[in-house]
């Protein structure tokens, strides 16, 4: 699912294992007065799959900008989106004209953290997708969206579930080797002097808001927002405060 206008772009980078679906309620609330691009990154979202290396969808990403006509834009990122905006900023920086950082870390992965996606990528391929509902689908969500009996909530708990089961198996191993072969991107935090907010839910346990807070630090001028009553999925779990942050950092940026 893309979308396209002409001025202020705003572009969202989507979560492992998703698709550019995932950003639906953003893209509702900036319609008609930004201009949004939401690519699927290579082997989700209905793509083919394509090479398991973010710096590869980056170049990509990076053509695939020039042939839409956007030179400068606001990036949004969350999770694996937030690890290829480390990867678009350190090859393209002159894209970025502000950057939101949502429920991502800028570490590398440590040892049991490859050995994890390297066990978990053997599993889809054996098994399919449904391997992701055992662990990783839990791990998504806050303690307030699984546990909550909200109509609203569950509703938010059971779109995850379906976009987590829509995703290509091939598409979710490469993915997880891309994730695993990235570099640490903290030695770039310095240099990212451009408008940046970081985003993290409360309850994320995945990239818990003690990494947020550390990354906000390292990067000049970053403001920090932590999300009540969110995990991981902020975006989808608590989407009125991320909306709310996220129109008002791109009118920031943009001048209103």
């Amino acid at each position: 699912m893309e979308w396209l206008i002409a001025a202020k772009p705003v572009v969202f980078l989507h979560a492992f294992p998703f698709s550019p679906e995932m950003w639906s309620l953003q893209v509702a609330a900036l319609e008609g007065r930004y201009s949004v691009f939401a690519p699927a990154m290579p082997g989700l979202g209905g793509r083919e799959p394509g090479p398991a290396s973010l710096d590869a969808w980056a170049a990509e990403l990076d053509e695939r900008l020039e042939e839409v006509g956007i030179d400068e834009a606001v990036f949004v990122g969350l999770s694996m989106g937030g690890y290829l905006a480390f990867r678009l900023w350190d090859l393209f920086p002159d894209r970025f004209a502000g950057l939101v950082l949502a429920d991502t870390r800028a570490e590398a992965d440590d040892e049991a953290g490859l050995a994890r996606r390297a066990e978990l990528a053997a599993a889809v391929r054996e098994k399919g997708a449904g391997v992701l509902l055992e662990s990783f689908y839990p791990s998504v969500l806050g303690e307030t969206t699984r546990t909550s009996q909200d109509e609203e909530r569950r509703a938010a708990a059971d779109w995850v579930r379906e976009m987590i089961l829509e995703a290509d198996p091939e598409g979710i191993a490469r993915a997880l080797e891309a994730m695993a072969g990235r570099p640490d991107s903290r030695p770039l935090l310095p240099e990212i002097e451009v408008p940046t907010l970081v985003i993290v839910g409360e309850e994320d346990t995945l990239t818990p808001p003690e990494q947020a807070r550390e990354m906000a630090a390292a990067i000049p001028e970053a403001e920090l927002l932590i999300i009540g009553g969110a995990g991981h999925m902020a975006n989808i779990e608590n989407p009125g405060a991320f909306n709310t942050a996220l129109l008002g950092f791109v009118e920031k940026v943009y001048g209103g």
